[in-house]
């Protein structure tokens, strides 16, 4: 119960503005109470004391039958009607902050976990919390309005009512025996429903590249044997409702006969009237459910504290850890940076071991080494995607940990080999990165980015859908609206990650162009797959196993570094 409390007063924090309609719901449903307690009770009273000569009596009560449903209906429909939009509201709060919690992970969290355990709670947990407050409504109310057939039942025969209260025990120690175990099998079912909801996303993200490596069947058995896991924890979950269902039915008919066979003795002993039992027997029937309506009740308050634990994991900063970014700002910055004995590793395997370098204000350097020697992950520590395990860097001589994130990600830009491109049209995935963009801007960075004119070929120009992930553009016109955006956004420090290999010659050396055109005003840095594009760049460190073997420009490092020389030449006559 403490759990539910606490999980309680923490879903509270999502209905703010809405709490109005809860409580008008809580009114309603306790004026539906009222009736449904009344209404048994006088209608017991008056057949109880209903003659042959005051059968008048009879149709009175009908009369006043007839106006208590009529209340109960209306009391019914606005209660509904106050819980859908309660729900609607606070589904959509949860949604949007569980939405920013969710952006405020770390990446390694991402790395961790497939994106099936945050499509799951971002829409079946939230919905199981947004529900929570009309489950208990409708459960918590229906319970107590048997009270009044209770009443109704001790006021005709005190044995029959603690006889049924005896019945309702037992059926309710059966509910709850049934809501123990299948809680316990609704928590692998979630489980199993995540991990094939993030296979559904990569099947459908990957279905071009799936189709390309003629691996249809590969991904369509994957596919069965989650699909089928899913299936069979589910299973087994409605199985344990359906038998204990089976066993509620039984013992309800039981009872039942019990009930009867009470009833037939106490008319023989003549303590209870014929007029009588058909009363309680008919009544018997109304409460019959109150066990199932407490299990039932049982099983929100569990399937409520699962999701809630579920989602409280993505909010608390405990399970699934957030960012962590300092408190200093800066509202500009020069675009010095450095790396002290940085060391860095994904899980055991190490990538950066005591990393030092220098990086002055608006040059040009390029990082070059061979594949995996850590070019990438320096950049993601610069950005703060990840957190060194040891060492220190430092943006104009702050220490970045000390750093809030505007400061680091409102003056850095990073275009990436693979960059995200949103499903939107052109000018929107503009838009994101400036909302009051204006049309000079975004056409005069599609230009240098060279790709203004591809854009006016197309049918709806600026305003072309580009599809999930950019699919319906190539990975040149990908990476060049990616530069673009990049533009658009005026950092002090611009980091193009491999963000020409995707480029054809002549493109690229428009690219080329317009890089060589921003150098001196800005801080770039490059990670190139083609060294010839780098041969410019003021400085080029060189990044071999993980730590800096040497810095210098090219002509240098052609002299001092046999290591980048032989890389050099291996890479030049894989361009020729």
């Amino acid at each position: 119960m403490k759990e539910f409390l606490t999980n309680i007063k923490f879903v509270l924090a999502y209905t703010k503005g809405q709490r109005l309609k809860i409580l008008c719901v809580s009114i309603l449903n306790i004026v539906g109470v009222f009736l449904s307690v009344v209404s048994p009770i006088i209608g017991a009273k008056v057949i109880m004391n209903i003659t042959n000569e005051n059968l008048s009596q009879l149709f009175l009560m009908a009369i006043f039958m007839l106006i208590l449903g009529i209340v109960e209906n209306l009391q019914m429909f606005l209660a509904q009607t106050c819980s859908y939009i309660s729900f609607r509201e606070t589904f959509n709060n949860m949604q949007i902050n569980l939405g920013e919690n969710i952006l405020q992970l770390e990446n390694k969290v991402f790395d961790e976990n497939g994106s099936g355990v945050f499509m799951e709670r971002l829409t079946g947990d939230t919905n199981s919390l947004a529900t929570i407050f009309n489950s208990l409504n409708s459960n918590i109310f229906g319970i107590i309005s048997k009270i009044g057939i209770y009443i109704a039942i001790f006021y005709i025969s005190k044995t029959i009512f603690f006889v049924t209260i005896i019945m309702v025990i037992i059926r309710f120690l059966i509910e709850r025996k049934r809501a123990k175990l299948v809680n316990e099998k609704d928590k692998e079912r979630r489980k199993n429903q995540e991990k094939l909801s993030g296979f559904v996303g990569e099947l459908v993200r990957g279905a071009r590249d799936i189709k390309m490596l003629n691996t249809e069947k590969t991904f369509t058995d994957e596919l069965e044997k989650r699909a089928s896991t899913v299936n069979k924890s589910e299973y087994e979950r409605s199985n344990i409702t359906n038998k204990y269902y089976l066993l509620r039915r039984f013992v309800r008919d039981s009872m039942n006969l019990i009930l009867i066979v009470l009833c037939v003795i106490l008319i023989k002993n003549k303590i209870l009237s014929l007029a009588s039992a058909i009363i309680i027997y008919n009544y018997s029937f109304k409460v019959s459910g109150i066990a199932e309506m407490a299990g039932n009740l049982i099983d929100r308050i569990k399937n409520f504290n699962l999701s809630c634990s579920r989602i409280i994991a993505l909010t608390s900063n405990k399970e699934l850890k957030k960012e962590n970014f300092g408190a200093t700002h800066l509202p500009h910055i020069n675009g010095n940076f450095e790396f002290k004995n940085v060391h860095f590793s994904y899980g055991k395997e190490k990538v950066l071991k005591g990393i030092n370098f220098k990086v002055n204000a608006n040059e040009t350097v390029a990082f070059v080494g061979k594949s995996g020697a850590g070019k990438t992950t320096i950049f993601n520590l610069l950005c703060k995607m990840y957190e060194p395990q040891k060492g220190t860097i430092t943006i104009d001589g702050k220490n970045i940990k000390n750093l809030d994130k505007d400061t680091i990600r409102g003056n850095i830009t990073i275009i990436s080999q693979n960059p995200y491109i949103f499903n939107m049209t052109i000018r929107e995935n503009l838009n994101l990165v400036k909302e009051d963009l204006t049309e000079n801007e975004m056409i005069e960075s599609c230009k240098i980015a060279c790709l203004h004119d591809f854009i006016m070929t197309l049918e709806n120009q600026y305003d072309t859908v580009i599809g999930e992930g950019g699919v319906n553009l190539s990975g040149g016109q990908k990476q060049r609206l990616a530069i673009a955006r990049a533009l658009i956004q005026k950092t002090e420090i611009i980091l193009f990650d491999e963000a020409t290999s995707a480029l054809d010659n002549e493109t690229q050396e428009l690219i080329q162009e317009s890089i060589e055109n921003m150098k001196g005003k800005y801080t770039i840095l490059i990670i190139a797959h083609r060294l010839s594009t780098i041969k410019n760049s003021d400085k080029i460190i060189f990044i071999n196993d993980g730590i800096v073997e040497k810095v210098g420009t090219h002509k240098e490092l052609l002299k001092e570094c046999p290591t980048y020389k032989n890389l050099y030449k291996t890479k030049i006559r894989n361009e020729e």
